[in-house]
């Protein structure tokens, strides 16, 4: 019975990882399509996004059933509720890919500002980076790597306030504020990429503990109570 349980708690983590993946391709997708201007594109992220919604809930029922039939104790059952946990942060993630791509179909036809789209290319980068290391210290165990999220993350929040200075200097140009505005959100939208990597790595610290505790104010009163 033991080895059954073990294995399906691998397949959880597996599934976790290929989770990640198709994130990180939803991401690299919007990045592209807002850079490219690319209606197409932002369709293609904005469909996708099923695809990341299949296993966000298999893996919601993989839990659920293990659940019902197990009774996990210990570590066993913090590595549980950090899979429960973390699947989550991913859906979420997921959820701002599409509306970066929802944002880019609405904005296509204005004249974008060079200066923006490199920024947003930076910051996309920076949020991909953050993702493979939040899953690959889940992976290791690595509560320090986990910790080390938190001094990537300022570089995004860095960057998110430069953007609110960009599209603030924009002036009275009612097209380039226009467009400015969606691409405040969009610089949200990839800010708080980088907000659920750092919960991911809460979780990898809580997984490699026993005690839950907050690196920084990542989580917002907004996320609370979203399945």
């Amino acid at each position: 019975m033991r080895v059954t349980f073990q294995e399906e708690l691998n397949e959880l983590q597996a599934n976790l990882q290929e989770e990640g993946e198709y994130v990180l391709r939803a991401l690299r997708g919007a990045i592209n399509a807002l850079v490219q201007q690319d209606v197409e594109l932002a369709d293609e992220v904005i469909a996708f996004d099923d695809e990341v919604d299949e296993r966000y809930l298999a893996i919601e029922e993989g839990i659920q059933s293990l659940l019902a039939r197990q009774t996990p104790v210990a570590v066993d059952l913090r590595l549980v509720l950090a899979i429960l946990h973390i699947n989550l942060h991913l859906e979420r993630m997921a959820d701002y890919c599409v509306t970066t791509a929802k944002l880019t179909k609405l904005s296509h036809q204005h004249s974008p500002d060079p200066a923006l789209v490199e920024g947003f290319e930076d910051m996309g980068a920076r949020a991909e980076e953050m993702i493979r290391f939040a899953l690959d210290a889940f992976a290791r165990r690595d509560a320090e790597a986990g910790e080390a999220l938190v001094d990537m993350d300022e570089l995004i929040d860095r960057a998110n306030r430069r953007v609110v200075e960009r599209v603030l200097s924009f002036g009275n140009d009612a097209e380039l504020h226009e467009w400015g505005l969606r691409m405040l959100i969009v610089s949200r939208c990839l800010e708080r990429i980088g907000d659920h990597a750092v919960d991911i790595g809460e979780q990898t610290a809580f997984l490699v503990s026993g005690e839950f505790r907050e690196f920084t104010d990542a989580s917002r009163p907004e996320d609370l109570g979203h399945h």
